[in-house]
């Protein structure tokens, strides 16, 4: 079976789902969005707690794991990344944060004219409807992806908050605003209490357009190519397990994200050529930046048990639960209506750095092993840390030519030297905020990893046996000119080498944002738009 559409579009998350929705608003192109997972119809996908009962379930995640990393005592990691239609986005912990100002005059800075923080800037506040305070030269009031503060009060947070100023972070009610310096709660995409992904605020929308079809449980195998041009995607129909072609009249646009879009492309002859060879697939254009340059997140936690104090865990059970499911059903603050990280810290590790290259993390709750899962029996709480913009850098690459088979997936956390160092910085400084009385006084302990780890080797090797994933995965397919031989698109997002190929996820981000990523991948998707539209040169 044969269709034929304008665009076609591969992967419907939060990039595929707002881009399938730009392009079909005039109605004068026809696009088909593919995507591999299900619809978003499960309810736990729409209430903001829903997702720890989701983000383990391999029919609505891909299962990846990174192979064993020989900077953290060769463990593998869980890699997380959503299968259904919002992708991610459904499945996150719906935290907003777009980034540093400097992450993005980097960007141009490196060659990519058009992506400087005042280029970017009204595709931030084109996509977001932001409720509460806010400088409206910087948000946005009416976009389609609703902006929220923590709505759930919560002593533990403001005390976080109150420990920070203590230790010279003051309190900044807007990271997303001036400035990402300071402590404050962190922001979400939330509205009156249910998930707003980005398949909610565009994709549902758009579904009534004849000029839009949505096709799930629809795996791309390969990118079908005509000599140098990408005529179409071969796909897999997961219910039937049919072949279907989808050609593309004027562009194949991959959207699947920084695992699967270097995948695909190395399973379709685009990518180093000693990787291709190696899986036995015919080279069809070497591109040694396909399935380089890969970044994360390294996430080690502190966790400490409460005292005397209301938490997560405490209200996570028995009839405290049913209350807070009736809270939530009648609209009020409910745990089942926040993101899981409540409190954040935007700070710098080094009085002479100019910008934060930290961020230290809050929830009033603790988990099994410290791990963002399964609620403790004890109540507690979690202070953790990110490297904003770590130094290492890792890969993704096919071992075989089955498009079925796992990538492997190798970030080298804490390969670079001056990550372990920051992270070993950022760690004390954790430490330190939570020994100060304002917080201290509700901690009976801090359970994990404990007063016996106290040198910087100590907090060095906690890290290393402790960190997991940010699921911040990004730069497999980077944006650059081409004077840069390992850049994959330019600053249209176009593939360099193959016309009518287009990347639009957080795979070209040339560097990491500062912060979660999930905001920067809807805004790369906006101003694709443009590009695609012929809007902005």
């Amino acid at each position: 079976m044969a269709e034929e559409f304008d665009y076609v579009v591969v992967g419907g998350g939060s990039a595929g789902a707002l881009l399938a929705a730009r392009l079909s608003e005039n109605g004068g192109a026809t696009v088909c969005l593919i995507e591999a997972g299900k619809k978003d119809s499960n309810i736990l996908f729409h209430i903001p707690a829903g997702f720890i009962k989701v983000i383990f379930r391999p029919d609505y995640t891909w299962s990846f794991e990174t192979e064993p990393g020989p900077y953290i005592d060769d463990r593998k990691l869980p890699v997380i990344q959503g299968r259904v239609l919002g992708g991610s986005g459904s499945i996150n912990g719906m935290v907003y944060v777009r980034g540093q100002r400097e992450d993005f005059d980097h960007w141009a800075g490196l060659g990519n004219d058009g992506w400087s923080y005042d280029d970017v800037l009204p595709y931030f506040r084109s996509c977001e409807r932001r409720i509460g305070p806010g400088d409206d030269a910087y948000r946005g009031r009416e976009g389609g992806l609703t902006v929220v503060d923590l709505n759930w009060p919560s002593m533990l947070n403001d005390a976080f908050i109150a420990a920070c100023g203590k230790n010279g972070i003051p309190l900044n009610p807007d990271y997303n605003g001036a400035t990402q310096f300071g402590a404050g709660r962190y922001q979400y995409n939330i509205d009156r209490g249910w998930r707003m992904s980005a398949a909610r605020a565009w994709l549902k929308p758009a579904m009534n357009r004849t000029n839009l079809t949505v096709m799930t449980q629809t795996q791309a195998t390969g990118v079908m190519l005509d000599g140098r041009r990408a005529i179409g995607v071969r796909c897999r129909s997961v219910a039937s397990d049919a072949t279907v072609e989808i050609r593309a009249r004027r562009e194949v646009i991959l959207s699947c994200g920084t695992v699967n879009t270097p995948k695909l492309l190395q399973l379709s002859g685009i990518g180093p050529a000693a990787v291709l060879k190696a899986a036995g697939v015919d080279v069809k254009l070497d591109l040694p930046g396909v399935g380089a340059n890969y970044q994360d997140h390294f996430t080690p936690r502190f966790t400490y048990l409460a005292t005397d104090v209301p938490t997560v865990n405490g209200v996570a059970h028995g009839m405290k639960l049913a209350g807070q499911v009736a809270n939530w059903l009648l609209g009020r603050p409910s745990i089942l209506g926040i993101g899981v990280v409540l409190g954040c810290a935007f700070w710098k590790t080094r009085p002479d750095l100019e910008r934060p290259n930290i961020v230290v993390t809050f929830t009033p709750g603790s988990f099994k092993a410290g791990f963002l899962g399964r609620l403790d029996d004890v109540p507690g709480m979690t202070c953790g840390v990110w490297q904003l913009r770590p130094d290492s850098r890792g890969t993704v690459t096919i071992a075989s030519a089955d498009a079925a088979a796992k990538p492997l997936v190798q970030p080298n956390f804490l390969k670079d030297e001056r990550d372990q160092v920051t992270v070993v910085e950022a760690l004390k400084l954790a430490r330190k905020i939570m020994s100060t009385p304002e917080i201290a006084q509700y901690c009976a302990e801090e359970s994990m990893p404990g007063p016996a780890v106290h040198t910087d080797a100590d907090l060095l090797a906690y890290a290393r046996r402790q960190g997991l994933c940010g699921y911040h995965a990004s730069g497999t397919a980077k944006m650059g000119p081409d004077s840069d031989p390992m850049a994959v698109v330019d600053r249209q997002l176009r593939v360099k080498g193959i016309e009518g190929l287009r990347i639009v996820d957080a795979s070209v981000m040339p560097t990491v944002t500062s912060g979660n990523t999930n905001a920067a991948t809807m805004m790369i998707a906006a101003k694709a738009a443009d590009h695609i539209l012929g809007k902005v040169a």
